[in-house]
């Protein structure tokens, strides 16, 4: 049985909401934005291009490029790594048009905003395993502010699973990483967030909940389940409605 069809499972998950943390720390792509169908269009090409036999699924969904490239394709050279990694990049900052907000993400980080304001102190930010031309790319489709602290693939020696990112993104909100709350929809996000010390709360909209479950104290199927307020000198994550 798995945890997605475990009756107590579920209950546990559905209890670990509300969560009290000093910031939210954000994943991007199947967690604010999506961005899977170009995600898998470039890399599919990529892997035609090469003449590699292999299908982008969801274990590489969350981590950065030239990780995912090293893990699949073990016999590239540097050079060859390098300038596969390029390619992907440049078919992915190319391939935009049909990216979407999420829902609930654009509700979600003014509820943020206004907590900011609110704190006197930044109180999210986005960690995400993309490089910052791409970031760029994707998150200019959006319209949404770019916030303080982000952090970028190409500004952390070790990706995610690492906890590197998470601790970086706590860090530049001055927070401890166990006073975040990491949101995330991949495996290898949440194995970050949560060897960073953060809690964890999953979206599945990439991954299927039995695979997220394990890694998370919360399960949600988007950012419209989640709302965030001001309760002292904290914020408080719940459930909407709730």
């Amino acid at each position: 049985m798995t945890a997605s069809s475990d009756p107590a499972s579920r209950r546990e998950h559905e209890h670990a909401l509300p969560l009290h943390g000093a910031v939210l720390l954000l994943d991007m792509d199947g967690t604010l934005i999506d961005s899977g169908a170009a995600v898998e269009r470039s890399w599919n090409r990529l892997f035609t291009e090469l003449g590699a036999d292999l299908e982008f699924g969801a274990e590489q969904h969350g981590k950065p490029a030239r990780q995912v490239l090293a893990e699949v394709l073990p016999e590239l050279g540097e050079d060859e790594l390098t300038a596969a990694h390029h390619r992907v990049e440049a078919l992915e900052i190319a391939d935009v048009d049909e990216i979407v907000v999420l829902p609930g993400t654009a509700r979600l980080l003014a509820e943020l905003d206004a907590a900011a304001e609110q704190l006197g102190r930044p109180t999210w930010t986005i960690v995400t395993s993309c490089t910052a031309p791409l970031f760029e790319a994707r998150w200019a489709r959006t319209g949404l502010p770019v916030p303080a602290g982000l952090v970028t693939a190409d500004q952390v020696t070790r990706g995610k699973p690492d906890p590197e990112p998470y601790l970086l993104g706590a860090e530049r909100l001055g927070a401890e990483p166990a006073a975040s709350i990491v949101i995330e929809d991949s495996i290898g996000g949440l194995r970050s967030g949560a060897a960073a010390g953060a809690r964890t709360v999953a979206v599945t909209s990439t991954t299927p909940a039995g695979d997220l479950a394990p890694l998370a104290d919360a399960l949600v199927t988007s950012l419209d389940d989640l709302e965030v307020r001001v309760d002292g000198t904290e914020l408080l994550l719940s459930r909407r409605g709730r």
